[in-house]
């Protein structure tokens, strides 16, 4: 805090929130502002002040600069830390570390990035004639065109597979540091899944309640597992507009993933019918955040947001639904017919 409060005074922008403090203390708040952060179409807030926060689990393509102002312990948070400052975005061709705690001297340290390779010697391209003006996509050098990305298929202990996109710009680490494959990855996730759930179903029962799937992704995170992690997991399965449950439920079971617009379709109908019409609409504006944005939508410490965002502020929300204890009934209790089975039918609520 005294850091972004030092900043406020300095700084020569009127906006208030030019500088932000983004912690866990700051609950439903500071998760906003992360997310405002991360959004590259905005500028405010332009700095944020964390501890920890952007350790790990945080897409922020456009992070420009870095400021280290506490030690740093270890190997893995070092290059997770770092890993912020990597993302590519356009216009974005480096990034700056101010370092006040000699965090640098990891670099010197042989798990950074092993020994530099020799640099590949390559053929001056012929100016002289275009890529479209050689038969059969050959390259001047009579050489076949870059390979495209392919997928590959893991096989598990179940016996069976799994595709991923193989040419992925993406790094994961073992929990010792260490660079790691995608495959060897998901081989990771697929071994550790069945010590927090057993079947599909104890997984849908967990992923139904915001507060067992929190649960269920921080002991995830760890484990080595991270919410980013997953998301880029989800990439290589072209499952980017599905929800975590469909990669998870894809890594430990083979299931088929869906989208979450298709999730949506399919329970929505069910789903309204037991609500009075002043909650419906409240419901069908939810379930269209989850679309556009993704699970955490549902989580608990979203719903203040969503009724202002809704509402324009909580009490006005309260006026029109009839209070918080039934808001929160029916934010949380919707959730586990969003997640049933496709099927499953169950008496109105109310």
């Amino acid at each position: 805090m005294l850091v972004r409060d030092l900043i406020s005074q300095t700084k020569t922008s009127s906006d208030p929130s030019y500088c932000v403090r983004v912690t866990a203390d700051d609950g439903a708040l500071g998760d906003q502002w992360l997310r405002t952060f991360q959004d590259n179409e905005k500028t405010i807030p332009t700095i944020l002040t964390t501890s920890q926060k952007l350790s790990t689990g945080v897409d922020a393509r456009n992070v420009r600069n870095i400021v280290l102002m506490r030690p740093i312990g270890t190997m893995v948070e070092f290059k997770q830390i770092i890993g912020r400052g990597t993302r590519l975005f356009d216009g974005k061709d480096y990034f700056t570390i101010y370092d006040f705690v000699k965090a640098y001297e990891h670099f010197n340290d042989p798990e950074w990035d092993g020994e530099p390779l020799d640099p590949v010697p390559t053929k001056e391209r012929s100016k002289a004639r275009t890529q479209g003006e050689f038969e059969d996509g050959a390259s001047p050098e009579g050489e076949p065109p870059p390979e495209k990305p392919k997928k590959i298929i893991i096989k598990l202990a179940d016996g069976k597979g799994r595709t991923i996109q193989h040419m992925m710009a993406t790094t994961f680490w073992s929990p010792d540091g260490k660079p790691i494959s995608a495959a060897q990855f998901v081989e990771r996730l697929f071994g550790e899944l069945p010590q927090f759930f057993k079947n599909e179903d104890e997984l849908r029962r967990i992923w139904s309640r915001p507060d067992t799937r929190k649960a269920l992704l921080t002991n995830l995170t760890e484990k080595g597992f991270s919410g980013e992690q997953l998301v880029q997991i989800s990439r290589m399965i072209n499952a980017e507009k599905s929800d975590l449950f469909d990669v998870l439920g894809y890594i430990a079971f083979a299931s088929t993933p869906i989208t979450r617009s298709e999730r949506v379709e399919a329970r929505k109908s069910d789903i309204l019918s037991r609500y009075d019409e002043k909650l419906q609409a409240f419901l069908d504006f939810v379930l269209a955040q989850y679309v556009k944005e993704g699970v955490g939508e549902l989580d608990q410490e979203k719903l203040a947001s969503l009724l202002q965002l809704k509402y324009q502020s909580v009490a006005d929300a309260t006026d029109q639904l009839g209070g918080v204890p039934i808001i929160k009934d029916t934010f949380i209790g919707f959730q586990r017919y969003l997640y049933e089975k496709p099927g499953s039918t169950r008496g109105p609520e109310r």
